[in-house]
């Protein structure tokens, strides 16, 4: 079974296109671009294994998203991306997220 990881950004471009890149790795991406749907898709997702929050959020909905995150779900890792590196940084992020996913299925 693939780990599923939600990729929560500001624009839905930016999902599409980190997942897009991203489809060489064994995992399932899922987007959210706000609250509603975060709760959503933690709500119907229980394979979720953590979530990845893009930089391009205001810290205030951040701050937020980490409280309904651990609020619902407490056994997901929460991971937040750095400003410096740009919009063009989340893929890599979100890879070395997925690696250490990955490292951690297969060290079991």
């Amino acid at each position: 079974m693939k780990p599923v990881i939600l990729l929560v950004g500001r624009l839905p471009g930016v999902v599409e296109t980190v997942s897009s890149a991203l489809d060489d790795l064994p995992v399932e991406w899922l987007g959210a671009h706000d609250r509603d749907e975060v709760e959503r898709q933690l709500d119907a997702e229980p394979n979720i294994v953590c979530v990845v929050i893009g930089a391009g959020l205001d810290d205030r909905i951040r701050g937020e998203l980490i409280g309904v995150i651990a609020g619902r779900r407490p056994d997901i890792t929460i991971h937040l991306k750095d400003r410096a590196s740009g919009p063009g940084g989340m893929a890599p992020f979100a890879r070395s997220i997925a690696g250490l996913v990955l490292e951690r299925m297969v060290a079991g």
